[in-house]
């Protein structure tokens, strides 16, 4: 075949790093996507969007090792094809199911007997096998299997070739084949079956969004007796090694975290209340955030300034924000909102030194590390990440 691997949806932040390790291993890729806007800035050798390390490794490899296309039939061409696209739940906090199943019957007459299927993106418990039995019904003999990403965004090139990845699949050549696939990348290859590595995944980031609610938690109780939270958190962290996992507070956002919380829920009947309850606890701290300004300070008079609007520090990603939340929430409660972000420049956003000059009450929502040097000074500031007293700097 005339590639190794095709990856659909890879223009993506799943997609493009994964696209851009396996050609730097030298195999031959195909990035298959429906955004020509982003086709044709990869296509240049250009990211779309921050990854450390990616710029470099993808100039090298576009063109030589590295193709892209918005051409369905390079699907064909390719011996791997991995699946990735967004696993978004409904309005209900249910999985959508049928976004999977509508992609494949996209891509149905482009698919050949003997061609290895890889599901990539985070599924609901239970889906490979649904995708599995879906192409058999349609007369297509194909290797499918799982092997989730479990990646940190931004960091997605070093951690391909660091972290074990996961591989599963129904028949042992597909797992064999695919395991040495990947093995390009890390040498570290664990196995499961399909529904064992898909609830690894989502109890990862469910794991990771329940610390952070502990977090917050405690946070908003300390705050609510006006106590200083990170006195009491430094206390239990300092040379202590069984706090050693217990995260600061801040905002837990993002594209995963939550999603993912809510499938192992649905997963569960909706008998999981830990992860309800995080839930509340991380949504809530941009309400719990403004009241406790409204309680201390005549807020309807005051110019808010939110510093950071993407969902992670030092990142440009702005899905599912609550950065954005608080913007709306203080839309109604304050006087004005000011908005500003190192990555991001939404129409209306201004620069950090003139949204701390302009603003009564500047809230860090995302540290990024270009705010550290910042002088906020005679301001109402609210740090809930604790990152200027850490970098010794203005509170």
């Amino acid at each position: 075949m005339k590639y190794d691997i095709c990856i659909t949806g890879g223009c993506g932040h799943v997609g493009l790093p994964l696209g851009i390790a396996f050609a730097a291993s030298g195999l031959s890729v195909s990035i298959y996507d429906i955004d020509k806007d982003a086709l044709e800035t990869v296509g240049k050798g250009n990211m779309p969007f921050l990854e450390k390390g990616a710029s470099e490794l993808l100039k090298k490899s576009i063109g030589k090792t590295l193709f892209t296309s918005s051409d369905p039939r390079v699907i064909s061409d390719s011996k791997f094809i991995i699946i990735v696209i967004g696993t978004p739940v409904d309005e209900h906090l249910n999985p959508k199911f049928t976004l999977m199943k509508s992609f494949l019957d996209s891509i149905i007459p482009y698919l050949r007997d003997g061609q290895y299927i890889i599901l990539r993106s985070t599924v609901f418990p239970g889906t490979t096998e649904i995708i599995n039995e879906f192409v058999k019904q349609r007369g297509l003999k194909l290797h499918v299997t799982f092997c989730p990403e479990r990646l940190a965004q931004g960091n997605a090139i070093e951690e391909l070739t660091t972290l074990p990845q996961i591989v599963s699949g129904f028949e042992r050549k597909a797992v064999e084949d695919v395991s040495n696939l990947f093995k390009n990348l890390s040498k570290d290859i664990i196995v499961l079956s399909p529904i064992e590595a898909e609830l690894a995944k989502l109890f990862t980031n469910t794991w990771r969004y329940i610390q952070f609610a502990i977090a917050n938690q405690f946070y908003m109780i300390a705050n609510t007796y006006e106590l200083d939270f990170y006195r009491i958190y430094n206390a239990i962290v300092y040379k202590y090694p069984r706090a050693k996992g217990f995260p600061p507070a801040g905002f837990a956002a993002g594209p995963c975290l939550f999603k993912d919380t809510m499938q192992v829920a649905a997963f569960n009947n909706n008998a999981f209340f830990l992860g309800h309850a995080a839930m509340l606890v991380n949504e809530g701290l941009p309400n719990f955030i403004v009241e406790k300004l409204k309680r201390d300070y005549p807020l309807k008079d005051k110019v808010v300034g939110i510093l950071g609007m993407a969902f992670k520090a030092d990142n440009d990603d702005k899905r599912e924000s609550l950065s954005y939340k608080l913007k709306k929430i203080l839309e109604i409660e304050s006087r004005k909102v000011l908005c500003s972000d190192v990555y991001i420049k939404d129409e209306g956003f201004i620069e950090a030194d003139q949204l701390v000059r302009e603003a009564d009450i500047v809230i860090l929502a995302t540290p990024h590390r270009e705010y550290a040097n910042l002088v906020i000074e005679n301001k109402i500031l609210v740090d809930v990440w604790n990152f200027y007293a850490k970098r010794g700097g203005t509170e």
